[in-house]
């Protein structure tokens, strides 16, 4: 199956299959990352104005452990 026929069948799925397949991709480019593949130019853009973003904000955000119980705490209720 080609990518063009990929791209015209993705509309046809329904939400929950669609959420499968974007779960399934984003393992995969996790993969890709870990075995050295290195971000793409559109990525490092992100990543680049993300961190100039947060280097000109003085509040340095706050821990992940604290991020992480907030959504934990989000997702039971």
């Amino acid at each position: 199956m080609s990518n063009a026929e990929i791209l015209a069948e993705l509309p046809k799925l329904k939400a929950d299959e669609r959420r499968q397949i974007y779960q399934r991709l984003c393992e995969l480019r996790e993969q890709d990352l870990l075995n050295g593949a290195g971000p793409s130019d559109e990525e490092k853009k992100l990543l680049d104005e993300a961190l100039a973003e947060y280097e000109k904000d003085h509040d340095r955000g706050r821990p992940w452990r604290e991020v992480l119980g907030d959504l934990r705490a989000q997702k039971a209720s």
